[in-house]
């Protein structure tokens, strides 16, 4: 599953692109500074786009942790999406222009997984479906959703996260837009996939 991202988008890109919604966005912690990180992994930050908090009908961005400590300890960094009643004033999009899946290594003797780089075919960003929440000793943080894989996924592994092209930003942030409508992979040919490890 999905363990890793990638994010390396400008802030200024995530504006001109977001205007497309017509959803105000604002900042309301302040411009955050989004480095480009060729790897986020789990209890790392990244930025999220969810529904203003103090503005209905707006957005914000703000940067939160990837994954809150489950009941057993253990991170929820992975949510299953499909067949789920998952919470509208709780979804968020996780910015990324890139994640990442493993697989056994092709090479008799290797060590290292192999390492699949997977990206929006003809985006140069997009969006992951997920929820966020308040926790105790955490903070606010935020958990990717998954969903069965589609054809480009399937090969390297039995699950895939909720990926959504830019066409569906302003619907998942919609709390009229049933979940199931788009926690769903994607039609064959929408991922391009490169061994970069």
């Amino acid at each position: 599953m999905c363990n890793e991202q990638r994010r390396r988008i400008a802030l200024g890109q995530i504006r001109e692109d977001w205007s497309q919604t017509r959803i105000p966005l604002r900042f309301p912690e302040g411009l955050p500074n989004l480095a480009p990180l060729d790897s986020i992994r789990i209890t790392d930050s990244n930025a999220i786009i969810r529904a203003a908090t103090e503005e209905p009908g707006a957005a914000e961005l703000v940067v939160r942790r990837w994954s809150w400590p489950g009941p057993g300890g253990k991170p929820v960094y992975n949510y299953r999406g499909d067949g789920r009643d998952l919470p509208a004033d709780r979804r968020c999009l996780i910015l990324a222009d890139g994640f990442y899946e493993f697989t056994t290594p092709s090479e008799p003797g290797k060590k290292r997984k192999d390492k699949w780089l997977f990206t929006l075919a003809g985006e140069p960003w997009f969006a992951i479906a997920g929820l966020w929440r308040a926790v105790p000793k955490v903070g606010e943080a935020y958990t990717m959703l998954t969903c069965p894989p589609g054809a480009d996924v399937a090969p390297y592994h039995n699950r895939q996260i909720v990926v959504l092209g830019p066409r569906d930003w302003a619907r998942w942030l919609d709390p009229q837009v049933p979940a199931a409508e788009l926690v769903r992979p994607l039609p064959a040919g929408s991922l391009a996939v490169e061994q970069v490890g």
